[in-house]
């Protein structure tokens, strides 16, 4: 076992540069330790100390093995990072187990359970709309009946919209399909459905008040209409009245989630019209992590904060510090999903409409032409990924929706190929 320096272990997922952790992490002070998917070994710096891969991260079994090896080699982990959504559960569970320090289960829950997290806005004084678990299609139908249609349904602990579920009437109760085998399958909630447009407002909660943060708003769908193969994007707002609107509420948020310990934040909301028709934000739920999609890149590129680095300070149990946005420029990104279900092959890629110069996104990324797409959910292994970056929010949202319209990239599903000969 090493012992002359602290062990650090970081669980890790991503293919793309998501996290540049040897600007956060010494490599050459500590044993920085990696339990790596595959995939996301390519992303890894040469400076680890150890990389363990495994199927996936949120296997716990594999990842306890994993972690118990590295533990015989390095010794207990003096801290464990975690920047995905998906491994923030398992990262908890292994903490625990092994001793050490950082969030716990029960810390976690408030951002993990939609349930708790409504429970917990609402008691807060938070606008929130009306809830209640789902435990079967009986409860379901008895809340519409109460609140009105339509409404959501959804799991506690879904992620990326996983198993989200809009229910227009009391007869579609019975008729979406797997809607009974789901509820019994695991715990659901049911909402109110709020007819607004969904922002995301990410950033930092300092413990105290707000530090460096963004607001955007979904353009073209939602998250559960990508699911369902419609295009998402995603635009910065520079509106006024909606910033000052936001900065109140995400304070708010801050505050009744995160209470005095920093933390950084991907918060959803509705926009409604308050009585004096300035725009008025309605909760919708929030993880205590870096927002997915092109989040962290826009953030980089476009204002010149790495927002992951505050993360990666919190579970370091460091005080994060972050320097102002850099202003001037609106973000804004583009998910296109695959036309055809994953694992395929990538048989061509490029503009059929060749968007104006000025309204290029400034990247482009796809599975490259002759690769196969994988099976693997989350928004970074979708069909094609545009970022951009404009002098306005009407410049960049109109370059969203060109590019959306413009580009193609055409798949085959993939063959397994032929069994070897006896």
């Amino acid at each position: 076992m090493n012992g002359d320096r602290p062990h650090i272990l970081v669980l890790h997922r991503w293919r793309d540069t998501h996290a540049h952790y040897t600007d956060y992490l010494d490599h050459h002070s500590a044993h920085v330790t990696y339990v790596s998917t595959e995939l996301g070994r390519a992303s890894l710096p040469p400076a680890a100390a150890a990389v363990t891969t495994v199927g996936l991260t949120d296997d716990l079994p594999a990842v306890r093995a994993a972690v118990t090896a590295l533990v015989a080699r390095f010794g207990t982990p003096a801290r464990l990072v975690a920047l995905n959504e998906g491994d923030l559960d398992t990262a908890a569970l292994i903490r625990e187990e092994f001793a050490i320090p950082g969030q716990t289960t029960a810390e976690l829950a408030v951002f993990r359970d939609k349930l708790t997290m409504c429970r917990t806005a609402a008691a807060a004084g938070l606008p929130v709309p009306a809830f209640a678990p789902a435990p079967d299609p009986a409860a379901v139908l008895a809340f519409g009946e109460a609140h009105g249609w339509p409404l959501v349904v959804k799991p506690h602990r879904g992620t990326a919209s996983r198993g989200v579920v809009r229910v227009d009437s009391a007869a579609d109760v019975a008729a979406v399909p797997g809607l009974a085998a789901a509820l019994a399958g695991e715990p659901y909630l049911v909402q109110s459905y709020v007819d607004g447009p969904i922002l995301h407002i990410d950033g930092l909660w300092e413990g105290d008040s707000l530090g460096s943060w963004t607001v955007s708003r979904y353009v073209g769908g939602t998250c559960a209409d990508f699911t369902q193969g419609t295009w998402l994007g995603s635009v910065e707002e520079d509106d006024p009245a909606l910033l000052e609107a936001t900065e109140a509420f995400a304070a708010a948020v801050g505050a009744a989630l995160g209470g005095s310990r920093p933390w950084v934040f991907h918060l959803e909301a509705f926009v409604t019209r308050a009585a004096d028709g300035g725009p008025a934000l309605v909760f919708l739920e929030c993880g205590a992590r870096v927002g997915g999609g092109e989040i962290p890149f826009t953030w980089r590129d476009v204002h010149g904060v790495d927002l992951m680095a505050a993360a990666v300070d919190i579970q370091l149990g460091l005080t994060p510090v972050l320097p102002p946005l850099k202003t001037g420029e609106v973000g804004g990104y583009l998910l296109l999903p695959l036309p055809v279900p994953a694992p395929c092959r990538v048989e061509a890629a490029g503009w059929v409409r060749q968007p104006e110069p000025a309204r290029l996104p400034y990247a482009v990324l796809h599975t490259p032409v002759g690769a196969l797409a994988p099976a693997i959910s989350g928004y970074e292994h979708v069909g094609t990924r545009f970022r951009f970056r404009g002098p306005s929010t009407q410049e960049v949202e109109a370059a969203i929706t060109e590019a959306a319209n413009g580009f193609r990239l055409t798949c085959v599903p993939a063959v397994d190929p032929p069994a070897p000969p006896n």
